[in-house]
This record gives C-alpha cells, sequence and structure tokens, in this order.
C-alpha cells in the first residue's frame, strides 16, 4: 500500500487527561477532517475473509426500508448506496461539520445532529443505521433510547462494531492490551436487549496486513488515542497480520 506524497496523518497529542472513542473532545478532534479516517480505513484493502461492509449491507439491503436514518455517516458512501440502490429516502446526521459537507457533496440529505437528541418526531424512521459510530456516544444508553423512539413498531436498528480483539497484535506490538468499546462485539447485545424486543448478533472475523513498520506507523498515527506512540513502532522483518473481528447487530424494536 503506496503511500501518498505528503500523506502522513499529524499525530494528534495526548490530551490532558485520559481519553476514550465516547469522549466528546475526541470525537471532535478526529472527525474534524476525513484524512484520519481514510488512513484507518486503508487498511481493509488487504482484507482476509468475510467482508463485514458486505454482512452490514446485506442486513440492510433485506430489510427493505422505505425511510432510513444513518448516525454518524462519515463520508456518504453507506447513505449514497442505500438512497441509489434500494431507492430508500434516506436522512444523515453527524456532529461533524465536515462530514456532513461531504455527505452533501454525495446528494446526500446530511445536517448536524446529535443521536443522543434527535431532531425528529417519535415513530419517523423504518431503520436506523449506525456503523461502527455508538461506540462514539457520551451517553450510550441515552441515545439507543432515542434511536428506539424514532423507529417505527417493527423497525430495525442495525449497527456495526468491533471487538476488543479486533487489530489485537497491533496494538500488542506497542504494549497496549486491547481497546475497550462502550459498544463493542462483547457487550453491544446487552446494552441493545435493553431497549429492543429482539437482538441477533453476526460476528465477522477475517485478517489484515501491514506490509511493514511505515504502514504499521501511518495506521498507528491515524489514530486518535494512540496516534502519540507512532514513533515507538519497532522495525518488523515480514508483514504484520492482525486479526479482524467484528459485530453486525440488528435490533428490532416490538411491532
Amino acid at each position: 500500500m503506496a503511500r501518498r506524497e505528503g500523506a502522513w496523518p499529524a499525530r494528534p497529542r495526548p490530551l490532558d487527561r485520559a481519553v476514550t472513542l465516547n469522549d466528546p473532545e475526541v470525537v471532535r478532534r478526529d472527525y474534524a477532517s476525513e484524512s484520519r479516517l481514510l488512513d484507518r480505513r486503508s487498511i481493509y484493502e488487504t482484507s482476509e475473509g468475510p467482508s463485514t461492509l458486505d454482512v452490514l449491507w446485506d442486513r440492510i439491503a433485506e430489510a427493505a426500508p422505505e425511510r432510513v436514518l444513518e448516525v454518524g455517516p462519515g463520508p456518504g458512501e453507506l447513505s449514497e448506496r442505500m438512497a441509489t440502490e434500494l431507492g430508500a429516502e434516506v436522512l444523515a446526521i453527524d456532529v461533524s461539520e465536515r462530514m456532513v459537507e461531504l455527505c452533501r457533496a454525495r446528494a446526500v440529505d446530511a445536517r448536524l445532529g446529535d443521536v443522543q437528541a434527535l431532531a425528529f418526531e417519535d415513530a419517523s424512521f423504518d431503520l436506523v443505521v449506525a456503523a461502527w459510530v455508538l461506540f462514539h456516544p457520551e451517553d450510550l444508553d441515552r441515545a439507543l433510547s432515542e434511536i428506539a423512539r424514532v423507529l417505527r413498531p417493527g423497525g430495525r436498528l442495525i449497527a456495526a462494531t468491533n471487538s476488543e480483539l479486533h487489530l489485537i497484535e497491533l496494538w500488542q506490538l506497542l504494549g497496549i492490551e486491547r481497546t475497550r468499546y462502550s459498544f463493542g462485539a462483547e457487550n453491544g447485545e446487552r446494552s441493545l436487549r435493553d431497549h429492543f424486543a429482539s437482538v441477533t448478533t453476526h460476528v465477522v472475523e477475517g485478517a489484515v496486513s501491514f506490509a511493514d513498520a511505515a504502514v504499521v506507523r501511518n495506521y498507528v498515527a491515524s489514530s486518535i488515542l494512540y496516534g502519540h506512540l507512532a514513533d515507538r513502532v519497532p522495525e518488523v522483518t515480514e508483514p504484520l497480520r492482525a486479526r479482524r473481528k467484528n459485530a453486525v447487530f440488528v435490533a428490532k424494536k416490538a411491532a
């Protein structure tokens, strides 16, 4: 995977206090631009095994939604695909002005908004999609309550997230045991069952390969939590293979 000239991501300085992925300041800084997000995504070009994105898409398509809310859409590729391929009416909300801007460039109806306080009436959507975003709200219970509120009876939330074992070999290389998620493969179903009538979990496993130390360093630098550790990446004599473990949840509201 070749680096673009001048494309090394700026390594975020550690904040003055311990931070987590559901720290509002971390979220604000991480998504002020798309650069770190795109650098993190680039490693999945080397993925082996089933695609979590394919599993996510299959669950969305089988729901045959008419009106969809995507929370935390990033640059908007999934929202655009749901609109064009499924013919759904799609709205997207994000706390990042830059992500809203990128979504609108794809002709997605995107708005600034917070999943913890959705500006929509009860029973407004038959599907809510949250792809790798529910570990960001500071108050997960409130976010899930809001999602359930805006879903129609029988509606679904489809959410994707990571396991604490996701890329564990990479983090162990830096002496980091694992990333803790407020909404992860290990604890997501338990949180969802407090708000939905039924929950189905699809675990997807595979691997990714980091070709050399420069690729590892670039990926670590793109992390808002661990970017300051990029200089600690040791030289590696062969590609680093790291496991990929995600979960896709389908949570249904009572009819």
